[in-house]
């Protein structure tokens, strides 16, 4: 029996726990695909600090991913296409609407459910969850 294909995608630019727990909660639904936003294609937030390669395979090293490439320059998906997923499995934080993506997918005449994956709660005083409490903590307690 084949597993199921599973996308997760993000920017990826610090790894942090955040992260883990996403990709951990694609790992348990099957076959992790991940998707690394280009720097040119970030818009919603600053852009990454880190080279998209670099942050593709700093990706790739983590055990719960089988796969890990770029995103198409132009259009987002494009490697959703080439995947062809089961599932999407979005950040519980990413900006994406589910419904949208429902629709573009449908459009496009592929067939996977979306899904929206769950946040953490720290499990320690100051664990940090995003690249930016990780750069403020830097600049913090470096500048």
């Amino acid at each position: 029996m084949t597993r199921r294909r599973v996308i997760a995608q993000g920017t990826f630019d610090l790894l942090h726990p955040g992260h883990l727990h996403y990709l951990e909660q694609a790992a348990d639904l099957g076959e992790v695909f991940v998707i690394v936003a280009r720097r040119e294609n970030v818009t919603h937030k600053p852009k990454p600090v880190v080279p998209d390669r670099q942050r593709r395979d700093m990706v790739a090293a983590l055990s719960l991913v089988d796969h890990a490439v770029l995103g198409h320059r132009e259009d987002i998906f494009v490697p959703v296409e080439e995947i062809d997923p089961d599932v999407i499995l979005l950040g519980h934080d990413q900006h994406h609407d589910p419904a949208a993506i429902a629709a573009a997918l449908d459009e496009r005449g592929i067939d996977c459910e979306v899904r929206r994956a769950t946040g953490r709660a720290p499990r320690y005083e100051g664990e940090l969850f995003s690249t930016r409490d990780i750069v403020d903590r830097i600049r913090e307690e470096r500048c």
